[in-house]
């Protein structure tokens, strides 16, 4: 690689051209590999920022960063299918929705990350667990998966390093907020996972990253774009995070309120949305919807996918009494109580001060590589549109000594509206895209 041809490159993106596969990869693992300083992957990075990026050359973009490490060869699996949440609060689908689809007769050999700032991880949430790794080696990983239906571990290093290095970077130049290097980062780890089919969990709302409507709509377009060009089933389901999914956020708790899903017993809210997203994969391999959404219910109550769930764990070095004995996670023993300061109708409870609640609770993290308490944690007593009593509570804090309680119940004081009128149901679906 001649590095004086990079201004070039950095002019034509700045200059609104379309670049070429070949340049992209210069570029990239030109960057990934220490050939391309920062000052002038900052330069193009802010170039993009500014001039977008075509359709084909955000898919070529994607490719790139996919193929800058390991590609994860599923070829020996059946109906592989993999499942991507753009991040939320108190939302543990993951945790039901895989052991449904396992149940179902699909494969997922996933990767799945940690979580940071206010969004929740699945590898947190599962390390609740006592004795559960997230760590296997390809081979049993991929028996495991052949076997029960459903292995998942952390995302490897190896994989798509070159998300890693451009993130970081992003994340420092004020470029993170920017649809193709979104849709590209996301895509990049989903391609390298190697699934045939994917689902995408695009969270809208207060909670999440996509704020608007039509910005979600945006990157659930751009995603399952990048998806088709390569070869990939990719469907899409735009989903609310004005309020947090379900009623715990917190990682023990998030894991109980799992477990009763699986059980038949969840909250109707988190239970339609895995029972949605189960059919997006059914039908992607050509299964009737009616008939996928009458076999995705089952799993719940004939105790398929908890039989499922309750294999995974043990698989993975996991106590499964756990699983069978849900009392027995570590929750913090501190209590406190928000209330209504009217009575009323419960208008909002808005999904980032839970989240940011969490965090403060010592339940997240700032930093990556940040310990974290998985027992502190939010219950929401009352979901938007319910009645209340002035004084009545309406969301429960778990703490551990009174860490952080003050800020979270500055928080969730602040996110929390009482109206004299029920509000009017909002969708939990928005939108769909494939």
């Amino acid at each position: 690689m001649t590095a004086h041809n990079i201004p070039d490159l950095i002019r034509k993106k700045r200059d609104g051209q379309t670049h070429t596969r070949a340049e992209l990869e210069q570029l990239v693992l030109g960057y990934t590999q220490g050939e391309v300083p920062d000052y002038q992957m900052s330069a193009w990075l802010m170039a993009v920022f500014l001039r977008g990026m075509a359709a084909q050359e955000t898919a070529d973009l994607t490719m790139v960063m996919a193929e800058s490490g390991d590609l994860m060869n599923l070829g020996t699996l059946e109906r592989t299918v993999d499942k991507h949440s753009t991040g939320g609060v108190g939302d543990k689908t993951s945790l039901i929705l895989t052991p449904m689809l396992a149940a179902l007769g699909l494969t997922v050999a996933k990767m799945s990350g940690r979580g940071l700032a206010h969004t929740g991880g699945t590898i947190d949430k599962l390390e609740s667990i006592p004795g559960w790794s997230p760590e296997l080696e390809e081979e049993p990983f991929l028996r495991q998966a052949r076997e029960i239906g459903l292995a998942l571990v952390g995302q490897s290093k190896d994989l798509a390093p070159a998300d890693g290095k451009l993130y970081a970077l992003r994340d420092v130049t004020a470029t993170v907020d920017c649809l193709p290097l979104i849709a590209s980062s996301i895509m990049s780890k989903k391609l390298a996972s190697g699934a045939h089919t994917v689902v995408l969990d695009v969270k809208v709302g207060a909670g999440a990253f996509m704020r608007t409507l039509d910005d979600g709509r945006g990157l659930a377009r751009a995603m399952v774009d990048i998806g088709t060009r390569a070869g990939r089933q990719v469907r899409a389901v735009l989903t609310d995070m004005d309020t947090p999914l379900g009623h715990m956020a917190g990682n023990s708790l998030e894991v109980q309120e799992a477990l009763d899903t699986l059980r038949g017993q969840g909250p109707h809210d988190l239970t339609e949305l895995c029972v949605a997203l189960a059919v997006e994969a059914l039908a992607a391999h050509g299964e009737p919807e009616a008939q996928a959404e009458a076999r995705a219910r089952q799993t719940l109550q004939d105790g398929s996918a908890l039989a499922k769930f309750r294999a995974f764990v043990a698989a993975q070095g996991g106590d499964a009494s756990y699983v069978d004995d849900p009392a027995k996670f570590d929750v913090a023993p501190g209590r406190a109580d928000v209330t209504a300061p009217t009575a009323g109708f419960v208008a909002r409870i808005d999904a980032l001060s839970v989240g940011r609640a969490v965090l403060a609770l010592g339940g997240g993290r700032e930093r990556k590589g940040e310990a974290i308490d998985h027992g502190v944690g939010v219950e929401l007593l009352k979901k938007p549109g319910e009645a209340v009593a002035a004084g009545e509570a309406v969301l429960r804090i778990y703490h551990r000594d009174g860490r952080g309680l003050d800020t979270a119940q500055h928080l969730l004081s602040a996110g929390l509206e009482i109206s004299e009128t029920a509000p009017e149901a909002e969708p939990l679906i928005l939108d769909r895209v494939n």
